[in-house]
C-alpha cells in the first residue's frame, strides 16, 4: 500500500488554494511601505522613520481563547479574526504606540480554504480600519494535534512610539480613571461563560435577559479603541492606559501602578452589561470571582490628571463614547 501526506492528513493542494483565496484580502491591508508579497519567507517592512524623532518599537502577540469554540460552533468564522486584530492593537495601545504591521498563525486540524478566507477576511478588515498592514503569517494543517474541526489563530503586532511619549508615566496620586464601554466579553472568560451558559441554553437560543441569540452575543467583536484614543497620547494630561483582558479591571490596571500607588474603584460607578449580569445569576458565581475573571463592561482604562479629566471626558464624548470616571488613584 502506498502512503501520501494527504492520506497522512495534510492536504497540500488545500494549502495553495486557500493562500490563492486570501492573496487579495490581504493585500487591501497593504500600505506604500509594504516591500514584499504574500509567500515569502518574511515580511518586508519599511519603517518610516522620516515621521519620528526617537522612534521605539513595541510589540505584542496573544490569541483569542476559547472564543474559537464559539465560532466553531456557530461556524461563523469572520468576526475571531477582528478580536484578535483589536486586541492586540489595545495592548501596544497601553504604550501609547499606533500599529504598523500585524503577522497571523492559524493552525488547524483540517485545512477547509473557505474557513481560513472567513477568518482572514476577518483579520484583513480589523487592520484596514486600524490602519495596520498584515504582511505575512502562517497556515499549519496538523491532524496529529487539533481534531478536524478545531482550529487555533494567534497574532503578533508590532508599532511604534516616540520615546518621550511612552506610557504609562507619572501616574500620581489622585488621578482619576475614566472607563470606556466594552461591547461584552471581548476575549476572556469564555471558559467560565461557556460552562455556564451552556448548560442552560442551546447556542442557537435566544435568551431574554440580554435580548440577543447566544452565539451572536459571544461572537461580538472586540472593540479597538485606537480612534477614540489616538489624539490623547501626546496629551501629557493621560498619564497610563490599562487594557481590561484576563485578570479583570484590578488585575490588568495594577500591572502599570508604580510601587507605592493603589487603585481606589468605585464599582457601583456603573452597571454591568446584562450578560454579565446572568452569568453570575444562572451560575451562581460570587462578585470577586466575577471582577477577576470579566472586564464587567469597562474595555478600556484611561488614567488621567484629576486637573483635566472634565476635559478629556468632553474630547471622548464628542466621538460617541460614554466614559465613566470610576475610581482614582490613592
Amino acid at each position: 500500500m502506498k502512503n501520501s501526506y494527504k492520506e497522512s492528513g495534510v492536504d497540500i493542494r488545500a494549502g495553495r488554494e486557500a493562500v490563492t483565496n486570501i492573496k487579495q484580502i490581504v493585500k487591501t491591508t497593504f500600505t506604500s511601505n509594504v516591500l514584499t508579497d504574500i509567500g515569502a519567507f518574511g515580511g518586508c517592512f519599511r519603517f518610516p522613520v522620516e515621521d519620528y524623532r526617537e522612534p521605539v518599537l513595541v510589540s505584542s502577540t496573544d490569541g483569542v481563547g476559547t472564543k474559537l469554540m464559539i465560532a466553531a460552533m456557530t461556524e461563523r468564522y469572520d468576526t475571531v479574526g477582528q478580536c484578535l486584530v483589536n486586541h492586540c492593537v489595545n495592548d501596544i495601545l497601553t504604550t501609547g504606540a499606533k500599529p504598523l504591521f500585524f503577522l497571523d498563525y492559524i493552525g488547524i486540524g483540517k485545512l477547509r480554504p473557505t474557513r481560513v478566507t472567513e477568518i482572514v477576511e476577518g483579520l484583513a478588515r480589523a487592520c484596514r480600519e486600524n490602519g495596520c498592514a498584515l504582511i505575512g503569517g502562517e497556515m499549519a494543517e496538523m491532524p496529529g494535534i487539533y481534531r478536524q474541526e478545531d482550529f487555533d489563530l494567534v497574532g503578533t503586532i508590532t508599532g511604534v512610539v516616540e520615546k518621550s511619549q511612552i506610557l504609562p508615566r507619572n501616574i500620581q496620586a489622585g488621578d482619576l480613571l475614566i472607563g470606556l464601554p466594552s461591547s461584552g466579553l471581548h476575549t476572556n472568560g469564555y471558559s467560565l461563560a461557556r460552562s455556564v451558559l451552556l448548560k442552560h441554553h442551546a447556542i442557537t437560543d435566544r435568551v431574554p435577559e440580554f435580548d440577543n441569540v447566544l452565539g451572536d452575543e459571544l461572537l461580538k467583536i472586540h472593540r479597538s479603541y485606537l480612534r477614540v484614543v489616538s489624539d490623547l497620547l501626546e496629551d501629557g494630561a493621560l498619564h497610563g492606559i490599562s487594557h481590561i483582558t484576563g485578570g479583570g479591571i484590578e488585575g490588568n490596571t495594577k500591572r502599570i501602578l508604580p510601587e507605592g500607588r493603589q487603585l481606589d474603584i468605585d464599582w457601583s460607578a456603573w452597571e454591568w452589561l446584562p450578560v454579565f449580569k446572568y452569568i453570575q445569576k444562572i451560575g451562581n458565581i460570587k462578585e470577586q470571582e466575577m471582577r477577576e475573571v470579566f472586564n464587567l463592561g469597562i474595555g478600556l482604562i484611561l488614567i488621567v490628571d484629576a486637573v483635566f479629566c472634565d476635559e478629556i471626558l468632553a474630547n471622548l464624548r464628542d466621538k460617541g463614547e460614554q466614559p465613566i470616571v470610576i475610581g482614582r488613584i490613592k
